[in-house]
């Protein structure tokens, strides 16, 4: 039953609230990378499972979530959800070590996965029928607010703290939103039969990505098939896949319905979402580790670098929905964001060793203005079809499919990284050599320069090639980066021929789930 005036109100900021704990923590974490790395003596490519493990947790609980909110009872099993968040958030805080912070990661994004799904189910409980817009309107909002906050919040408690501290934040919140949960939000009766859960299913899913994911993080640093468990890895990913698959089609109650595939639309919409969250989360992997890493700018400077773009996201939001309601088709909008993405992709790979911060204004402001027209039009394409039981099965499996292109971007991108580096470095060091008049030049320079400071001619020569070594670093560095935002821009680009496979359709209701 909807509720009515300060309760009302009460059980919305409790439930979005809430939701921001976890889509907060999709983003807050990658202006720390640098930090966490240096702490913990830890890899590029090994410190990104801290961000891949959530989304994947998140991908794996996502299905689960109704289920588990019907069996228990949705307020306890929100609230068992808040709890079970804001512990795994101080132990992530306090660990000690990179295979701590994973596997409390891990832990972190199943508690999440949980969270967002039940608070918007919550919500639309709450709010009387007349009254669901403005509801879906507040939900829809806090879904992009997190993710834009998170950076710059991150950020700053990065500089002015430390990078535990973008964990502990949450302890005080969780507890402030379990107390609220328990005290205004009413409890609601346990399924004592019911649809059974798919056991089989789940653990088949949680295996094959869990397995492709780890081939993808580190089969660059071994070699890929020359280490015995990335083969089998591999083979466990492929026959995981096809194992979950036939299982789905097989039984009466699938955590995956892949029978709403026999939709053209949505067979399509899931690989644009694919692409969608690999664009979306990749870049901002990337963003933070490079204009930290190698341009030297604070965790506050990158957060807030981040932020006009994510608020012109946010203002574009109602001027999207206000197309579609027009009638502009969706193909059209999802297309002008897919070449805005583009150019932010192009004008990131324009970027130099001396770009300031003033240099990535508009690129993210064009991102921002892209990423407002992509999410809501895309969604809307892939689920046009789709109508009654199919149409919640179809949300949560785009929503999955999108946090598995995130996972994958991450992974993919941080692998171009580092091969790319190899490249790049080889390329460089061929032109270090006494024939190379650039080379001889700049050399030349650096020994008068070291000895005008007092050096020996010895201890200059050893200082000019030690120096000459960073250049190549950085410009090598400079050159990957780079790459992975070309790359990034160039599946977005080559994904726009899809959006024209897919039904043009009016009047079809703008999608209730932005996450």
């Amino acid at each position: 039953m909807a509720e009515t005036g300060f309760k009302k109100w009460a059980i919305t900021i409790t439930v979005i609230t809430a939701a921001l704990l976890e889509l907060i923590d999709t983003t807050i974490v990658n202006v720390a990378m640098p930090q966490i790395q240096g702490n913990l003596g830890a890899t590029l490519e090994d410190v990104a499972m801290i961000v891949t493990g959530y989304a994947v947790a998140n991908v794996i609980i996502l299905p689960m979530s109704g289920w588990l909110g019907s069996r228990l009872g949705r307020k306890n099993y929100f609230m068992a959800s808040i709890i079970t968040f804001t512990v795994f958030s101080f132990l992530c805080g306090n660990a000690s070590s990179l295979e701590e912070l994973v596997i409390f990661r891990i832990l972190q994004g199943l508690a999440g996965g949980g969270l967002l799904s039940t608070s918007q189910s919550i919500l639309l409980e709450t709010w009387p029928k007349e009254q669901v817009g403005t509801a879906t309107a507040l939900f829809g909002l806090g879904a992009v607010v997190g993710p834009t906050l998170g950076p710059t919040i991150g950020g700053y408690i990065t500089d002015n703290y430390s990078w535990p501290w973008i964990f502990y934040v949450n302890v005080p919140v969780g507890i402030l939103a379990a107390v609220a949960t328990y005290t205004f939000i009413k409890s609601t009766p346990r399924e004592t039969g019911g649809k059974p859960i798919d056991w089989w299913g789940i653990a088949l899913l949680a295996l094959a990505v869990g397995s492709l994911q780890i081939v993808l993080e580190k089969g660059e640093s071994e070699d890929w098939f020359s280490a015995t468990y990335i083969i089998v890895l591999s083979a466990t990913a492929v026959f995981g896949t096809l194992l979950f698959i036939w299982r789905e089609l097989s039984i009466d109650y699938p955590i995956v319905n892949f029978k709403i595939m026999r939709h053209r639309s949505f067979s399509i919409g899931m690989f644009t979402s694919f692409v969608l969250g690999f664009g979306l989360y990749s870049s901002m992997f990337v963003f933070p580790v490079f204009t930290q890493g190698l341009l030297g700018f604070t965790a506050a400077q990158s957060g807030k670098l981040l932020l006009p773009g994510g608020l012109f996201t946010i203002m574009m939001m109602p001027f999207v929905g206000k197309m579609l309601q027009r009638g502009i088709p969706a193909q059209f909008m999802a297309t002008v964001g897919m070449l805005l993405f583009f150019v932010f992709a192009l004008m990131m790979n324009h970027s130099n060793l001396l770009s300031g911060t003033e240099d990535f204004f508009w690129p993210l402001v064009i991102r921002g203005i892209g990423m407002a027209l992509l999410f809501v039009p895309l969604t809307t394409l892939a689920i046009q079809d789709l109508k009654g039981a199919e149409l919640g099965q179809g949300t949560g499996l785009n929503n999955m499919m999108r946090q598995l292109g995130g996972s994958f971007g991450i992974a993919a991108l941080t692998t171009l990284i580092h091969v790319r580096s190899g490249f790049h470095r080889n390329n460089l060091l061929v032109n270090i050599n006494e024939y190379n008049p650039a080379f001889t030049q700049r050399f030349n320079g650096l020994m008068q320069n070291f000895m005008s400071k007092g050096y020996t001619f010895i201890d200059a020569q050893k200082a000019s090639y030690k120096a000459i070594e960073g250049m190549v670093m950085k410009q090598t560095a400079l050159l990957s980066y780079t790459d992975a935002f070309w790359v990034s821009g160039m599946v977005m680009l080559c994904s726009i021929p899809l959006l024209y496979l897919q039904k043009f359709k009016k009047g079809v209701k703008m999608p209730v789930d932005a996450h």
